[in-house]
């Protein structure tokens, strides 16, 4: 199981009425599809911001001063303490998600939910810097997003 702190930062979300519940089902196929169904409680904070709080997230930690869609800071696992697993923090920048599902030609809330479980999956200590890690990140991805009847996000990028 894995539950969501979601915070709202930007009303622009409004225009993605679902995007809780939306957040929460991306977030519980992206921990299933990478083996984390067992019985500890995973938790995660997504935070629905804009791409000028997402800037400064960015130079701040990446030293990237510019916005980008999804940024991810996995937390360590404290030693000896019980109950469910933080397993760290999610930001999303409304004005570059619209941006990107526009320029792909993709539904805004498949974009969201792509998003949402390619955070996890990095909060999962999946990566795509080494070619081999993107092809198996990339492919839990679309296997997650799947079981939620999404299109491969990534079927018109092959060369």
């Amino acid at each position: 199981m894995i539950a969501l702190d979601i915070v709202v930062e930007d009303g622009n979300w409004e225009s993605l009425p679902d995007a809780e519940a939306l957040a929460q089902k991306a977030a519980a196929a992206a921990s299933h599809v990478a083996g984390e169904t067992g019985p500890d409680a995973l938790e995660v904070s997504v935070l629905l911001t804009d791409d000028k709080a997402v800037r400064v997230l960015n130079k701040t930690f990446r030293g990237m001063d510019k916005p980008t869609n999804v940024l991810s800071f996995p937390a360590p696992a404290p030693p000896g303490v019980t109950g469910p697993r933080h397993l760290g923090d999610i930001a999303l920048a409304y004005d570059t998600l619209v941006r990107e599902a526009e320029e792909e030609s993709k539904p805004l809330a498949d974009h969201f939910a792509h998003l949402i479980v390619h955070g996890v999956l990095h909060l999962l200590g999946y990566d795509h810097e080494v070619e081999a890690e993107a092809e198996r990140m990339e492919g839990l991805e679309v296997k997650a997003l799947s079981t939620l009847g999404i299109a491969d996000p990534y079927r018109d990028m092959a060369a």
